[in-house]
């Protein structure tokens, strides 16, 4: 009776675990094929799900509208450019102030320029001379009044005082200034002054940079006249020019002294008179001096 009991036990054990591994067979299965399954068959409706997010446009505390005051805070007025506002400025330009040398004699000349305004209008004070054996030998002055007409050209008229040679002479002055390229300054003024008299300057310089310090510059300068007048040294056409050549290094950008060259030439009648009086009609000169910025 033992055996018969034992052996029920036996086979019901068997059947048991028979049923749980048919049933984890089943469960594998259907965790393999799992991959399989057709996700687009169940579509999800996005819209329809409560996500509760806060849009984007609109913050959650609303921005206050923006006035004219928070304009003026954020915006202020600001202090304007040295040379390039409405503001009145001004500036001080000793071009040349050297001593030259020469197979004769020595000189001391000057050419400075000044100016006061703003962009557009200017009040332009020039005056260069020269002075030979302790005496002025030349001199003037010129006040002008300059308008732009470019933001490389400007239109200039007004009055030019010889004081020397001579008694001196009073001109009516215009013309034109500009810098066509970078480093190039170009000028061309005519005058008409007393006794009918007419005469045209023309003025060239170009700085090249050779280092942030060094600076080559060469110089034209070329003075024609309408008649001519040898109580002032002035002769019809063409009647002087100077060609130079001047090395200068800017300790700073207010003051630089240089060395150079320079060839001044007579021309037309001016030639002739100093032919006559058995003078050079060319000299080479050396020249030592500085140039200033205010």
């Amino acid at each position: 009776m033992n055996d018969t009991r034992n052996r029920s036990i036996v086979a019901g054990v068997a059947l048991l675990t028979l049923l749980a591994s048919e049933r984890a067979m089943a469960a594998g299965s259907e965790h393999t094929n799992h991959g399989q399954m057709g996700h687009q068959a169940m579509p999800m409706d996005h819209e329809s799900m409560g996500h509760d997010q806060p849009s984007l446009s609109q913050p959650r505390t609303p921005l206050p509208v923006i006035t004219d005051a928070d304009r003026r805070a954020a915006f202020p007025p600001l202090p304007g450019h040295q040379a390039h506002d409405r503001a009145l400025n001004w500036a001080v330009i000793v071009d040349k102030l050297e001593y030259q040398n020469f197979e004769s004699s020595s000189a001391l000349n000057w050419n400075a320029t000044a100016w006061v305004g703003g962009d557009i209008d200017r009040l332009w004070l020039r005056t260069e001379g020269e002075r030979e054996q302790g005496k002025t030998h030349k001199a003037e002055l010129q006040a002008l009044w300059g308008h732009a007409v470019s933001p490389w050209w400007e239109l200039v008229a007004g009055v030019r005082q010889d004081f020397k040679p001579a008694s001196g002479q009073t001109w009516a002055a215009f013309g034109i200034q500009g810098t066509p390229l970078y480093g190039l300054e170009l000028q061309a003024t005519a005058y008409a002054g007393e006794r009918q008299q007419t005469a045209l300057r023309l003025e060239a310089a170009y700085a090249m940079l050779l280092t942030n310090r060094w600076i080559l510059e060469p110089t034209l300068e070329a003075n024609l006249y309408g008649r001519n007048d040898a109580g002032r040294e002035q002769s019809a056409g063409l009647a002087d020019s100077e060609v130079g050549l001047r090395l200068r290094y800017e300790i700073t950008r207010g003051f630089a002294p240089y060395v150079g060259l320079s060839f001044n030439r007579l021309h037309g009648s001016r030639a002739n008179q100093a032919r006559e009086d058995g003078e050079d009609l060319g000299q080479t000169r050396l020249l030592a001096g500085f140039r200033l910025r205010f």
